[in-house]
């Protein structure tokens, strides 16, 4: 791997590319929608709030005059959402060229439950993603050059999944949970880039993070860990602090580098990953056993009652 810097000078044309980017109506979601449509994409902003949605329509359009960018009502903690969502997209798009997985949530200090009786962050953080991008995967499996980008976090790398308590009935921590999570993500795309390798599609999968970026996610922390964020003190925090511009070039060089290969990671260089732009990274021993890869699949399958196009193809 080259060793040069990579900026969104480096995305390629994107003109004729349909991306659909997830929770794009703030922070580094924003950040790689906006640098998408610079370069001639026509992005689908998939968000929760449709008002919030449009207003962030509104700013890359004045950023990227003359670029297509509509918006797509997704609350990922909702099955029933996801499915219309999906439904929504297929009628309006014969072909996608990118997905990327990026919205999630933080959660809540207390545990709570979604309209489908799921935890809500892993409801939201990975059995959303799963069931969207299983429901939208025809649109990208004919497309050459056609990518998955799921965004992970560093925090991965100390969580573990209780594949034997998924939804957190036993003792909830919010932070672990979350770290449960992103590691789900990583799961989710190595055994979905095994899937479709296997069958001898032109999709691959990716992930990216973001490492410690200045972004409305927050929004959720505690005061102290809030002042770190602040931009004010910029001078002092920029070691462990990047802005979300560059926050966000993970996912996209994940999303579009002509070397970009399936099943890799991108984030910032370095032991620690927090800043810096983006380069191809390890993730954890745990996020690549491809036993509990595969049973976090069939679970998935099971709770989301969405199959991929893929099996058949594979069997």
């Amino acid at each position: 791997m080259s060793h040069h810097v990579w900026t969104a000078e480096n995305v390629p044309d994107q003109r004729g590319r349909t991306v659909v980017v997830t929770g794009a109506n703030t922070g580094i979601g924003f950040e790689a929608a906006r640098i998408l449509a610079r370069r001639g994409a026509a992005v689908v902003l998939a968000c929760r709030t449709p008002a919030k949605a449009a207003e962030a329509a509104d700013r890359i359009r004045a950023a990227a005059p003359g670029s297509t960018v509509t918006t797509l009502r997704l609350d990922l903690a909702s099955q029933a959402s996801v499915r219309e969502a999906a439904e929504e997209v297929r009628a309006e798009h014969g072909r996608i060229d990118l997905l990327i997985n990026n919205a999630g949530m933080l959660g809540s200090r207390e545990r709570t439950v979604t309209e489908d009786g799921f935890e809500a962050t892993f409801a939201t953080n990975h059995l959303g993603v799963f069931a969207f991008t299983g429901l939208v995967l025809d649109r990208l499996l004919p497309v050459p050059g056609s990518r998955v980008v799921t965004v992970s976090s560093l925090v991965h790398r100390s969580a573990t999944l209780d594949l034997d308590d998924l939804q957190t009935r036993g003792k909830y921590r919010r932070d672990a949970v979350y770290g449960a999570s992103k590691l789900a993500n990583l799961m989710f795309t190595y055994e979905l880039q095994r899937q479709l390798s296997a069958s001898g599609a032109q999709t691959v999968a990716l992930a990216a993070h973001p490492g410690m970026s200045r972004t409305e996610f927050t929004r959720d922390l505690s005061p102290a860990n809030r002042f770190l964020f602040d931009p004010r003190i910029k001078l002092l925090t920029r070691w462990v602090l990047q802005d979300r511009e560059v926050g966000a070039l993970g996912m996209v060089r994940a999303a579009v580098a002509p070397d970009a290969r399936g099943g890799e990671y991108y984030g910032p260089p370095g032991r620690a990953q927090f800043t810096g732009h983006p380069v191809r990274v390890e993730s954890s021993a745990t996020s690549r056993d491809p036993a509990a890869q595969r049973r976090l699949w069939r679970e998935s399958e099971r709770l989301t009652g969405v199959g991929y196009p893929l099996a058949r193809l594979e069997a």
